[in-house]
Formats: C-alpha cells, sequence, structure tokens
C-alpha cells in the first residue's frame, strides 16, 4: 500500500490530463464512423467489447427483458433516488420567460427554451452506472428537452437500461467509447444527430467529445474520479480512508488527496486504508489508483483552501470543527461535501445533487452538470418611440465613432 505525503506541485502535474495520446486514435474512429455509420459501430463492439450486437438499437423487448433481471428492490431503490435527484433539480429551475421596462419605452427580457435532442454517454467495462444514466436524463428532462438518448458498451447491463427507463430517456443505442461520441454527433442510420452530449467517460470518450464540438455541445471534461479532503485534527480517520477507497475503487487512474494540518491523522488514515483495502472487492484496482494519492501536510486551513483552489477537485469533503468557516474561501470545486456524514457516496446516488462532474482541474473554469446545460437562452427588447428617443443618441454617437455610419443611420431614419 502506498500512502505517502505529496507536494502540490507533484500532484497538480500528476494529475495533468493530456489527450494528446489518444487523439489519432480517435480521429480515425470519428472518420469511421461518418463514413460507415452503423457498420462501423457493430465492428466497432466487436472489436473493443467483444460482442457483435444483432442491432444498434435495444429494442422495445429488451427494455422490458431487463426488469426480469433486475430485483424489485433495486428497481425500487433507483426509483427513490430519481425523485430525489428530481427534486433538487427542479428547484434549479428559472423562469421560462420574463420581460423589465428597464426605462421609459425600454423593455428587456430573456426567453428560455429547452434544447430538443441531447445524447447521454454511460460507462460500462468495469462496473455498471445506472446511476450515471439517472444523473444525466433527469435534468434534460427537468429542463424539457423533448427526446434524450443513451449510448453505452455492449452487453448493456439491465440496470442502466432500468435506470434509463425511470429516468425517461427515449432511446438507447449500444454503442460505446469515442464511437459512440461520433454517432450521436455526426449521426448514422440508426442514431439521429443530436445537440449536446454530456456524461462522463474514459481519455478515448472524453477526446471525441472535445472533437466534435463543431457539431455537437458538450457539458464538459469529465474523466477519473478524484477527491480531495480537507481535515483537522477534530476529522474521523476511519471516514476519511472509507471515502478514499470509495474514489479509487472506481479506476485505476482515479485519484485521492488528503490536506490535512495533523501529521497524526494522515498517519491514522493510512492505517485505516490498509485495513479496508484487505478485504476489499475490487482489491487490484484500489492498489493501482492508491499510487496516485497520497496526503499533503499545511500549517492552517487557509493553505488548505488555497491548495483545493488550486487542484480545483472533482469532489472536495470538508471534516474540520467548523466546516461551514472554511466554505467561503473555496472558489473551485466540483461538488462539495461538508462533515464527517456527508460521504461523497450519498451525492453520487441520492442526496439529489448531479454527480457528473468536471474533472482534472476543469472546476476551475466549468460548473457540474446541471438544468442550465439543457437549455439556452434568447435576450428579448421591446422599444417603441420614446424608449428610442431615450437612448438613441448614444448609439449613434459610439456607432459613428466605430465608423459604421450605416449603424447610426438606422436609428436615425427612425427618429426624423
Amino acid at each position: 500500500m502506498n500512502w505517502s505525503p505529496v507536494t502540490l506541485d507533484d500532484w497538480l502535474v500528476r494529475q495533468k490530463n493530456t489527450l494528446d495520446e489518444v487523439k489519432g486514435a480517435v480521429e480515425s474512429i470519428i472518420n469511421e464512423v461518418r463514413s460507415r455509420g452503423d457498420a462501423a459501430l457493430l465492428d466497432y463492439a466487436e472489436k473493443f467489447d467483444k460482442i457483435r450486437p444483432d442491432a444498434v438499437r435495444l429494442s422495445e423487448r429488451d427494455w422490458d427483458a431487463a426488469y426480469e433481471s433486475v430485483s424489485p428492490d433495486i428497481a425500487e431503490a433507483l426509483s427513490e433516488a430519481y425523485a430525489r435527484i428530481s427534486r433538487f433539480h427542479e428547484l434549479q429551475k428559472r423562469d421560462d420567460f420574463w420581460m423589465v421596462e428597464t426605462e421609459p419605452g425600454v423593455t428587456l427580457g430573456v426567453k428560455t427554451t429547452p434544447l430538443s435532442r441531447i445524447g447521454i454517454y454511460v460507462p460500462g467495462g468495469r462496473a455498471s452506472y445506472p446511476s450515471t444514466a439517472l444523473m444525466c436524463a433527469i435534468p434534460a428532462k427537468v429542463a424539457g428537452v423533448e427526446t434524450v438518448v443513451c449510448c453505452t458498451p455492449p452487453p448493456v447491463n439491465p440496470l442502466t437500461i432500468v435506470a434509463c427507463d425511470i429516468a425517461g430517456v427515449d432511446e438507447i443505442y449500444q454503442t460505446g467509447g469515442a464511437q459512440a461520441v461520433a454517432a450521436m454527433a455526426y449521426g448514422t442510420e440508426s442514431i439521429a444527430p443530436v445537440e449536446k452530449i454530456v456524461g462522463p467517460g474514459n481519455q478515448f470518450v472524453t477526446a471525441a467529445k472535445m472533437m466534435v464540438r463543431d457539431t455537437a455541445e458538450i457539458d464538459f471534461p469529465a474523466g477519473p474520479s478524484e477527491i480531495a479532503i480537507i481535515a483537522d485534527d477534530h476529522a474521523r480517520s476511519d471516514f476519511i480512508a472509507a471515502d478514499i477507497l470509495a474514489q479509487s475503487e472506481h479506476d485505476p487512474l482515479a485519484a485521492s488527496i488528503l490536506i490535512t494540518t495533523s501529521e497524526q491523522v494522515a498517519r491514522d488514515v493510512g492505517k485505516y486504508i490498509e485495513q479496508l483495502t484487505a478485504d476489499a472487492e475490487r482489491k487490484e484496482i484500489i492498489t493501482q489508483s492508491l499510487r496516485r494519492s497520497g496526503y499533503l501536510l499545511v500549517k492552517d486551513i487557509d493553505e488548505a483552501a488555497d491548495a483545493v483552489n488550486r487542484i480545483a477537485p472533482e469532489h472536495l469533503a470538508i471534516q474540520v470543527q467548523d466546516s461551514l468557516s472554511i466554505l467561503g474561501k473555496i472558489k473551485n470545486a466540483g461538488s462539495i461535501f461538508i462533515g464527517p456524514y456527508a460521504a461523497v457516496a450519498c451525492g453520487d446516488y441520492a442526496s439529489g445533487t448531479n454527480h457528473v462532474l468536471p474533472t482534472a482541474g476543469n472546476a476551475k473554469y466549468y460548473s457540474g452538470l446541471n438544468v442550465a446545460h439543457f437549455t439556452k437562452t434568447s435576450t428579448i427588447q421591446m422599444i417603441d418611440r420614446e424608449g428610442l428617443e431615450m437612448i438613441g443618441d448614444i448609439v449613434e454617437t459610439i456607432a459613428d465613432a466605430e465608423g459604421l455610419r450605416s449603424h447610426a443611420d438606422s436609428v436615425r431614419i427612425r427618429r426624423t
């Protein structure tokens, strides 16, 4: 077990995510899908997933059969999670339309319109991720998106199908990787193009999302999971170790960093990690992930907050005596968990917040998935003769100064 101190600079270098090494392969996959459509998707399924589906799109019979493979208690848990995630995302909705008279004769407003057709990517591979289906589809449906399609690698796990059904997904396609992203962006015989693609994935999926942005918008880069934990000498070391293992079991490239003012807490966390890893079901993956993890000793909470803002972690857990006191100092974090009982896993499944979050420092620039990702806004202006007189001189003066005489004339002609 590798649990040792790290410097902040070393950590930042370690977490830097470069997609250069896969861009060539991803570009080739995208071109194949654009030229060969469904045939390319089926060939890639056979090559990468070791299975060749009979069709790209799941049939209604496949949807019905999924419920026969999923126990009622799991389906009920997914429904309970759906209710909580929906409730939180409903709180994010804003008025679809508003207008305000800002001065006599000038009325301004905003019209919010949902996207029409979006695509969600649900990973497969090492685990099934029905929770990701919920997290991606629910805010889209809350926003009012008419059609939500899901791409996920074959063979599609029945849990994913059930979750898609609960969340209101309209179509499911059994294709994964960069080829799925290309199919959603450009379309194939079976898959109509979408306006936006959301959801986490490996570096091939992330690279593909970045490369199709001229055709379909994306949410943000979302790669291997990560967590930063701020702790003082009041923190529960066993709780911290459990959160670290929860992140580590995702992927060998997942990473955890403990930022603490207490060397004793850091040592105790290491002991608990060793104990918990010994009995972990995904021990091999956890062990690989822990090689990318470690702890950073800081002199005080202010230094801890500064470190977090430089890291911009996907998940941030705060376990200090006065947790709320540090919240105002945090500028960059995808999702924040406050207090010893706020396990990150709660946000992964059932508290209601979204677990699709920017990784690898991208929380400096992006927000986690939310209802606004699935809408667009149009500004509105209503101006009558009185309003034109209020602002006409300003428009004409600036337009003339810019040398755009026709702009100015378009206002002058209305004032004569």
